[in-house]
Protein backbone atom coordinates (compact mmCIF):
# COMPACT_ATOMS: atom_id res chain seq x y z
CA UNK A 1 0.00 0.00 0.00
CA UNK A 2 1.13 3.20 -0.79
CA UNK A 3 1.68 5.92 2.07
CA UNK A 4 1.36 9.74 1.42
CA UNK A 5 4.60 11.04 2.64
CA UNK A 6 3.13 14.36 3.83
CA UNK A 7 0.86 12.45 6.17
CA UNK A 8 3.62 10.08 7.35
CA UNK A 9 5.64 14.09 8.31
CA UNK A 10 1.86 14.74 9.57
CA UNK A 11 2.07 11.93 12.00
CA UNK A 12 6.14 12.18 12.86
CA UNK A 13 5.46 16.07 14.17
CA UNK A 14 2.15 15.34 16.46
CA UNK A 15 3.63 12.17 18.00
CA UNK A 16 7.53 13.09 18.03
CA UNK A 17 8.53 9.49 16.69
CA UNK A 18 10.79 9.19 14.17
CA UNK A 19 10.17 8.66 10.36
CA UNK A 20 10.26 4.76 9.93
CA UNK A 21 8.06 4.54 13.43
CA UNK A 22 5.55 7.33 11.42
CA UNK A 23 5.90 5.02 8.47
CA UNK A 24 5.29 1.49 10.61
CA UNK A 25 2.77 2.78 12.49
CA UNK A 26 0.44 4.09 9.51
CA UNK A 27 0.86 0.79 7.60
CA UNK A 28 0.06 -0.96 10.65
CA UNK A 29 -3.23 0.66 10.81
CA UNK A 30 -3.85 0.66 7.09
CA UNK A 31 -3.45 3.89 6.27
CA UNK A 32 -6.03 5.08 8.93
CA UNK A 33 -4.22 8.18 10.14
CA UNK A 34 -6.20 8.48 13.59
CA UNK A 35 -5.69 5.01 14.29
CA UNK A 36 -1.93 5.49 13.88
CA UNK A 37 -1.66 8.79 15.80
CA UNK A 38 -3.70 6.93 18.52
CA UNK A 39 -0.96 4.36 18.48
CA UNK A 40 1.58 6.56 18.34
CA UNK A 41 0.67 8.56 21.53
CA UNK A 42 0.13 5.58 23.46
CA UNK A 43 3.53 4.61 22.65
CA UNK A 44 5.18 7.42 23.18
CA UNK A 45 3.22 8.01 26.19
CA UNK A 46 4.84 4.44 27.54
CA UNK A 47 8.55 5.55 26.23
CA UNK A 48 7.66 9.23 28.09
CA UNK A 49 7.18 7.32 31.55
CA UNK A 50 9.58 5.12 31.37
CA UNK A 51 12.11 7.49 30.97
CA UNK A 52 10.60 9.22 34.22
CA UNK A 53 13.48 7.34 36.10
CA UNK A 54 15.92 9.61 34.53
CA UNK A 55 16.84 12.26 36.27
CA UNK A 56 15.53 16.02 35.29
CA UNK A 57 18.37 18.93 36.28
CA UNK A 58 17.96 20.93 33.59
CA UNK A 59 15.08 23.20 32.88
CA UNK A 60 13.57 26.66 33.77
CA UNK A 61 11.79 28.66 35.87
CA UNK A 62 8.73 30.01 34.06
CA UNK A 63 6.66 32.82 35.23
CA UNK A 64 2.79 34.22 34.94
CA UNK A 65 1.67 37.06 36.03
CA UNK A 66 -2.22 37.38 35.73
CA UNK A 67 -4.06 41.19 35.26
CA UNK A 68 -1.05 42.22 37.57
CA UNK A 69 -3.31 40.40 40.38
CA UNK A 70 -2.00 37.22 40.43
CA UNK A 71 1.41 36.35 39.84
CA UNK A 72 3.53 32.59 39.68
CA UNK A 73 6.60 30.91 39.25
CA UNK A 74 7.38 27.27 38.46
CA UNK A 75 10.02 25.15 38.30
CA UNK A 76 9.98 22.91 35.79
CA UNK A 77 13.10 20.49 34.56
CA UNK A 78 14.47 18.08 31.59
CA UNK A 79 17.27 16.27 31.02
CA UNK A 80 19.16 18.69 28.69
CA UNK A 81 19.68 22.65 27.94
CA UNK A 82 18.27 21.69 24.49
CA UNK A 83 14.77 21.04 25.36
CA UNK A 84 14.97 23.20 27.54
CA UNK A 85 15.26 25.65 24.99
CA UNK A 86 12.70 24.25 23.22
CA UNK A 87 9.13 25.65 21.70
CA UNK A 88 7.49 22.35 23.23
CA UNK A 89 9.26 22.83 26.45
CA UNK A 90 8.33 26.34 26.37
CA UNK A 91 4.87 26.12 26.05
CA UNK A 92 4.42 23.42 28.91
CA UNK A 93 6.06 25.52 31.09
CA UNK A 94 3.42 28.32 30.00
CA UNK A 95 0.22 26.11 30.76
CA UNK A 96 1.51 25.01 33.52
CA UNK A 97 2.04 28.30 35.40
CA UNK A 98 -1.27 29.39 33.92
CA UNK A 99 -3.03 26.87 35.73
CA UNK A 100 -1.39 27.09 38.82
CA UNK A 101 -2.83 31.19 38.77
CA UNK A 102 -6.25 30.11 37.64
CA UNK A 103 -6.92 26.67 39.79
CA UNK A 104 -4.13 27.71 42.86
CA UNK A 105 -3.62 24.14 43.54
CA UNK A 106 -1.34 23.41 47.36
CA UNK A 107 0.69 20.98 45.50
CA UNK A 108 2.74 19.86 43.70
CA UNK A 109 1.59 15.86 43.74
CA UNK A 110 0.36 13.48 46.47
CA UNK A 111 4.10 12.93 47.60
CA UNK A 112 4.32 16.45 48.69
CA UNK A 113 1.48 16.47 50.93
CA UNK A 114 2.84 16.30 54.71
CA UNK A 115 1.46 13.73 56.52
CA UNK A 116 0.37 15.85 59.71
CA UNK A 117 -1.92 17.50 57.01
CA UNK A 118 -3.16 14.31 55.78
CA UNK A 119 -3.81 13.00 59.24
CA UNK A 120 -6.06 16.38 60.44
CA UNK A 121 -8.01 16.26 57.41
CA UNK A 122 -8.45 12.65 58.23
CA UNK A 123 -9.32 13.36 61.65
CA UNK A 124 -11.95 15.83 60.69
CA UNK A 125 -14.07 13.35 58.29
CA UNK A 126 -14.37 11.05 60.81
CA UNK A 127 -15.79 13.59 63.17
CA UNK A 128 -18.32 14.37 60.57
CA UNK A 129 -22.15 13.47 61.42
CA UNK A 130 -22.40 11.99 58.11
CA UNK A 131 -20.33 8.93 59.48
CA UNK A 132 -22.75 8.44 62.30
CA UNK A 133 -23.76 4.74 62.87
CA UNK A 134 -21.79 3.22 60.21
CA UNK A 135 -19.94 1.03 61.33
CA UNK A 136 -15.85 1.25 61.33
CA UNK A 137 -14.72 -0.52 58.31
CA UNK A 138 -17.30 1.40 56.15
CA UNK A 139 -16.54 4.56 57.58
CA UNK A 140 -12.86 4.00 57.02
CA UNK A 141 -13.42 3.50 53.48
CA UNK A 142 -15.67 6.34 52.81
CA UNK A 143 -13.23 8.58 54.78
CA UNK A 144 -10.50 7.13 52.25
CA UNK A 145 -12.32 7.72 49.15
CA UNK A 146 -13.49 11.70 50.56
CA UNK A 147 -9.47 12.62 51.17
CA UNK A 148 -8.25 10.85 48.12
CA UNK A 149 -11.05 13.46 46.26
CA UNK A 150 -10.16 16.36 48.45
CA UNK A 151 -6.12 16.31 47.74
CA UNK A 152 -6.69 15.93 44.24
CA UNK A 153 -8.39 19.20 44.47
CA UNK A 154 -5.44 20.61 45.75
CA UNK A 155 -2.71 18.78 43.76
CA UNK A 156 -1.26 20.26 40.45
CA UNK A 157 -0.58 17.10 38.69
CA UNK A 158 -4.37 15.40 39.95
CA UNK A 159 -6.43 18.90 38.92
CA UNK A 160 -8.40 18.70 35.72
CA UNK A 161 -6.32 20.83 33.14
CA UNK A 162 -7.87 23.98 32.09
CA UNK A 163 -7.27 24.11 28.46
CA UNK A 164 -8.55 20.04 28.44
CA UNK A 165 -10.74 19.26 31.28
CA UNK A 166 -10.79 15.69 29.96
CA UNK A 167 -7.07 15.13 30.86
CA UNK A 168 -5.28 15.80 34.09
CA UNK A 169 -2.19 18.33 34.31
CA UNK A 170 -0.26 15.19 35.30
CA UNK A 171 -1.30 13.22 31.94
CA UNK A 172 -0.68 16.60 30.09
CA UNK A 173 2.88 17.01 31.27
CA UNK A 174 3.68 13.40 30.14
CA UNK A 175 2.04 13.85 26.82
CA UNK A 176 4.69 16.86 26.46
CA UNK A 177 7.25 15.00 28.03
CA UNK A 178 7.13 12.35 24.95
CA UNK A 179 7.08 15.06 22.21
CA UNK A 180 10.31 16.48 24.02
CA UNK A 181 11.58 12.48 24.04
CA UNK A 182 12.84 13.59 27.62
CA UNK A 183 11.75 12.89 31.59
CA UNK A 184 9.94 16.45 32.55
CA UNK A 185 9.19 17.35 36.20
CA UNK A 186 7.08 19.67 37.63
CA UNK A 187 9.33 20.44 41.00
CA UNK A 188 8.03 23.36 42.68
CA UNK A 189 5.88 26.45 42.36
CA UNK A 190 4.85 30.00 43.73
CA UNK A 191 1.64 31.70 43.55
CA UNK A 192 0.60 35.08 44.76
CA UNK A 193 -2.42 36.66 44.95
CA UNK A 194 -2.99 40.45 45.53
CA UNK A 195 -4.22 41.16 49.26
CA UNK A 196 -3.59 37.50 50.27
CA UNK A 197 -1.54 36.11 52.93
Amino acid sequence: MALDIAEIKRLKELTGVGLTDAKQALEEAKGDFDKALEAMRKKGLTKAEKRGEKEAREGVIGSYLHDNRIGVLVEVNCETDFVARGEIFAGLVKDVAMHIAASAPVYVSADDIPEADRDAKKQELLASDTLKGKPADMAEKIVDGQLKKYFSELCLMDQPFIKNPDQTVGQYVIEKAALCNENVVVRRFSRMQLGEK
